[in-house]
């Protein structure tokens, strides 16, 4: 009799180690319809979601499933790829990406699914009109990552996609947030309060877990990753502590108590060496804000974060009311910004401008060509979540990896002493606009370093 072999080879096993909180929970996943990981950063919650997750495609009798991060992107990097022990590293050989319906997906099909296809879309989920990517399919389980930076519109829409679920499943995985946001009181406190009543049918099961209860992580690599964070920031307290904090007071304290008592040891007095860019930043004002401008340094490796210069151009008159700067000259006094860094840096890498404001960046660019700077690149920033700026700012300075070139940054320096947390803001963090400080120079300085947090930042 012939033997019939397949042609599908295992050539690595993934190496998993998980501790006795992290196998209890994902042998709970395999009894429960909801399951939501919680804790700090580098816990390990994603990868036990996934673990689950990939488990009960084998077997499920649905064909079609959903991943979805704040963006598409975020979710292929947290699920697809997760640092190696993602869907496509668990289902290396039986799995290939394409489009599914004009969105991205995984399709999987080979011995561990029995040979029966499954499709995964990925898609983005924090815009509020993300819900319209997965409309169309019905869906049996739904993994979700950062379910907490979801907009309410897409959470509602998924669990309408699975309401005609064979196995209905869901996983989801957040670092903490405002104890009053409202993916708490509206699902996971809500959720487990109906399970502890006996009255959540399906089953639900949460789980909280700190960096310390990753086994995986060394003594050495710990010491690591607590170091990139001042201990008084609520970044502390969320990403090593796990815990839900409501942020108040001074964003940036280390730094706002450097300057307080003139330790000044953010300063650098001599021109720093080993620059790899040097990008450009401008924050349009208008009712009654400012217009600002900033260039910083970022040095090769991604090392070090140096503003090298700021300027802030108020839009007020000496008695308070608000006026308008004459686009020309905003030309002029940009290009001025220009010919300074050329003159004591002799290069301009790229300039990021507030993509809100098309008419006045045409203007920046108009003036850049008669004053024979033609050549700046000028390009739209890209205006990422604000927390996400702030966290990786406040990361820096807590590795020593921000410094400013001393009187030069005098506007920048004085935004970061004075920013503070909105204290009305009870369900979000959010950073007070209201003109007691100032936080145009913080946009145009966040705008160049924005688009490399991921370089500039890594927890893996």
């Amino acid at each position: 009799m012939a033997v019939i072999r397949s042609n599908f080879v295992r050539k690595k096993t993934i190496l998993y180690r998980f501790s006795e909180k992290h196998k209890d929970y994902i042998r709970r996943c395999r009894e429960c319809s909801y399951n939501v990981a919680e804790g700090a950063v580098r816990a390990g919650k994603t990868v036990d979601n996934v673990f689950a997750f990939a488990h009960e495609l084998k077997t499920t009798p649905d064909r079609i499933h959903l991943a979805t991060g704040s963006t598409m992107a975020n979710a292929k990097m947290n699920i697809g790829d997760c640092n190696g022990m993602g869907l496509e590293w668990i289902f290396r050989g039986q799995s290939h990406w394409g489009k599914y319906k004009d969105n991205e997906a995984l399709f999987i099909k080979g011995p561990a699914t029995h040979y029966k296809q499954k499709i995964v879309i990925f898609a983005g989920g924090a815009k509020e009109d993300s819900y319209k990517k997965i409309r169309g399919n019905s869906y049996g389980m739904w993994i979700a990552t950062e379910i907490n930076l979801h907009h309410d519109n897409t959470i509602k829409e998924a669990f309408n996609r699975q309401l005609a679920a064979k196995r209905l499943k869901v996983f989801w995985d957040l670092n903490p947030d405002n104890p009053r946001a409202a993916i708490y009181s509206e699902y996971i406190d809500r959720y487990q309060k109906q399970e502890e009543e006996g009255n959540f049918p399906g089953g639900y099961n949460y789980m909280h877990c700190t960096i310390y209860d990753n086994i995986n992580i060394t003594e050495e690599r710990l010491h690591e990753i607590e170091s990139r964070y001042d201990v008084n920031s609520i970044w502390y307290m969320r990403d090593i502590k796990g815990m839900r904090v409501v942020a108040n007071g001074l964003i940036f304290r280390r730094f706002a108590d450097d300057i307080s008592t003139k330790k000044f040891s953010f300063a650098m007095k001599e021109k720093p060496r080993d620059i790899m860019e040097i990008n450009l930043g401008i924050d349009f004002g208008g009712s009654g804000s400012g217009h600002s401008f900033a260039a910083t340094a970022i040095t090769r490796g991604f090392q070090m974060v140096i503003p090298l210069a700021s300027e802030w151009i108020s839009c007020k008159d000496e008695s308070g009311n608000a006026i308008e700067i004459d686009p020309d000259m905003l030309g002029i006094m940009f290009c001025n910004f220009v010919q300074r860094i050329l003159s004591r840096y002799g290069y301009v890498t790229v300039v990021y401008a507030d993509s809100a404001e098309q008419t006045l960046i045409a203007g920046i660019r108009s003036s850049l060509r008669k004053n024979g700077l033609g050549w700046v690149r000028v390009e739209n920033a890209l205006k990422t979540e604000i927390n996400d700026r702030i966290n990786a700012t406040s990361i820096l300075m807590a590795q020593g990896r921000f410094a400013y070139m001393d009187g030069e940054c005098d506007s920048l320096v004085n935004a970061l002493c004075t920013a503070v947390w909105d204290p009305k803001e009870l369900t979000r963090n959010v950073r007070l606009d209201d003109g007691t400080s100032d936080i145009d120079s913080l946009d145009s300085f966040e705008y160049t370093i924005e688009r490399q947090i991921s370089q500039l930042i890594r927890y893996g």
